[in-house]
């Protein structure tokens, strides 16, 4: 048996010729980029590739075939970054020449005062998340989250705040849904901690609560509380409305899931503090524009991605964000309304505007999938 060591030095010495040969290598990708530019030609050739990598894994023993794939598609996918770096395709060209725009005429301070549009009520956990992220927020309150998402693209309100996911229950589906339909860019994120408390009207007493009405997340944050009291639930569209419902009504023996401060706001009476069934219960908040604002200190981007229905179509735009050292901190997947089996991706990545390589995904990523949007970079405020 071979002492460890020298096979160790063996490995070093392979190693420095396989980065000699690399660098040759994207010498010639860039050669390659250059003669595409020059005669503009798409920097993706599918069918090279894959005729490329079929010839290189039939080259290989079998018991390495799965691991020279593997190998030579990050190999290809370096490449093409590199190339797409230099020679961006037309739809990124166009949005990095935006987020230039942006991040020249946005103010240095966020805005301290605001036209807000909410959805609920007040006491809305969405007020919170509004003055959390604003100091003095003048607040307009709608019925639903598509009327916050109008209010912004009319220019009603300059920003609106929705609730996008949940520690405990997860994404807001129905925001995600409607942000595929209207136009809109996230300037800033934050997190609020959700405490819910059983409301009801003064001089009722908790074990008199037989039906529960709250907001659908929040019932789901509770479940296990309401399925020990046998609660019978109903779904409002906002846990301050909950509140203001059973502040309205003349039975005593029905509560809301709701916030303390709902239940000063409304004249309700805290039956039970804290009932959700986990205390690191958060919910993030996405603060929303019309207008593309980029703000120092953007090190979080949200995109959303359209791949084509075919093996591997999902596994090309990861290994972009891979080769890149990009972490991405949330992938989301919903259907597309009238087109069977095929999903919008929405990610959340962690990677500063002014770093290369984010402009290098921004030059290439439409390269790897069907079609993108580029919804804004942002903080999240604490």
């Amino acid at each position: 048996m071979e002492d460890l060591s020298s096979v160790r030095a063996e490995i070093d010495s392979i190693d420095k010729g396989i980065v000699e040969l690399f660098e040759q290598r994207m010498e010639c990708a860039d050669k390659v980029g250059a003669y595409k530019a020059a005669h503009n030609l798409p920097i993706l050739d599918r069918g090279r590739e894959r005729q490329h990598l079929s010839d290189i894994a039939q080259s290989v023993p079998d018991d390495l075939r799965t691991y020279t794939e593997v190998l030579f598609q990050l190999l290809m996918e370096a490449s093409r970054e590199r190339q797409g770096a230099k020679q961006p395709n037309e739809e990124g060209a166009s949005d990095l020449a935006a987020i230039d725009a942006a991040v020249a005429s946005t103010p240095e301070l966020f805005p301290r005062d605001a036209y807000v549009a909410c959805q609920g009520v007040e006491g809305a956990y969405s007020q919170f998340a509004a003055e959390r992220i604003f100091k003095h927020p003048n607040i307009s309150y709608f019925e639903s989250f598509e009327a916050v998402f109008r209010a912004v693209e009319t220019g009603f309100s300059r920003y609106g705040v929705l609730p996008i996911e949940n520690s405990t229950a997860g994404s807001v589906n129905k925001v995600y849904d409607l942000m595929m339909e209207h136009n809109f860019h996230v300037v800033r994120t934050t997190r609020v901690k959700i405490d819910h408390n059983l409301l009801g009207k003064p001089g009722a007493k908790a074990e008199d609560i037989r039906e529960v009405y709250s907001h659908e997340q929040a019932i789901n944050q509770c479940a296990e509380f309401l399925e020990r009291r046998g609660i019978k639930t109903h779904v409002c569209e906002n846990t301050a409305m909950a509140a203001k419902l059973v502040a309205q009504s003349d039975r005593t023996d029905i509560g809301a899931l709701s916030s303390r401060a709902c239940a000063q706001l409304y004249g309700l009476s805290v039956l039970m503090r804290d009932v959700q069934d986990r205390d690191d219960n958060y919910t993030r908040f996405a603060c929303i524009s019309k207008d593309l604002e980029i703000y120092p200190g953007a090190n979080r981007t949200s995109l959303m991605i359209v791949v084509n229905h075919e093996p591997g179509a999902l596994y090309r735009v990861l290994s972009k964000f891979y080769v890149l050292d990009i972490n991405i901190i949330k992938l989301e997947s919903r259907p597309i309304p009238g087109r069977d089996f095929e999903f919008m991706f929405y990610f959340d990545i962690d990677c500063p505007v002014a770093a290369p390589e984010f402009r290098t995904l921004m030059a290439s990523i439409g390269d790897a999938c069907e079609e993108y949007r580029y919804l804004g970079s942002y903080t999240e405020a604490v």
